[in-house]
């Protein structure tokens, strides 16, 4: 009595459950409980692969993605209904839903925008990582041409000109390669004089 009882209780249940959901299409990376009341050992949670397929014992491969709860229950109550005297009473419902994914987006780490200009490889807008320091920048940018005057790199932050020698001649710059770059720093790297 008292298990014929749950079974009922489980059964509607799994009816409301069903009914909620009947309105939403399942997606790959979804789980799935599916219950079969003749036969427990086949209750089970699967997986919806990336492909919208999960398999089923004795039904084989069921294409799941984009089709509704009902319509999924449809196809594993025909698919086992061989392997059954009569047509076996089958309740499925979402367990899980997968992550939301945004469609053409991949999570970027945080960048800093620094811009590097004058005599180096690849000019322009760099996203450098939180911390870059000016001589990661300047590598970053495809490091200096051959006409760059590296004695007399300029690092402009707000209204301050700062000065760095890249090849340290021995002239005291007010920066090092060390120094990290903020956001909206400027490195700028003139051409060399003629006799320079």
């Amino acid at each position: 009595m008292l298990r014929t009882l749950i079974g009922l209780l489980g059964l509607i249940l799994s009816v409301t459950v069903v009914q909620a959901q009947s309105g939403y299409r399942v997606s790959p990376g979804d789980t799935i409980q599916v219950e079969v009341l003749e036969d427990p050992s086949l209750n089970r949670r699967v997986l919806v692969l990336p492909d919208g397929t999960f398999s089923f014992p004795f039904v084989g491969t069921i294409q799941a993605g984009g089709r509704s709860v009902g319509s999924i229950r449809d196809a594993l109550t025909s698919g086992l209904s061989p392997q059954f005297a009569a047509e076996p009473n089958v309740y499925v419902a979402v367990a899980a839903t997968a992550l939301p994914e945004i469609v053409g987006t991949e999570a970027a780490p945080d960048t800093d925008a620094i811009y590097v200009m004058g005599e180096v490889n690849t000019p322009g807008l760099l996203d450098a990582r939180p911390g870059t320091t000016l001589l990661q920048a300047l590598a970053q940018a495809g490091g200096l041409t051959r006409f760059a005057a590296g004695k007399r790199i300029e690092l402009r932050r707000r209204e301050q000109v700062l000065f760095y020698d890249y090849f340290r001649t021995g002239k005291k710059p007010s920066v090092g390669g060390s120094t990290v770059l903020v956001p909206g720093d400027v490195v700028i790297v003139p051409q060399r004089r003629l006799f320079e």
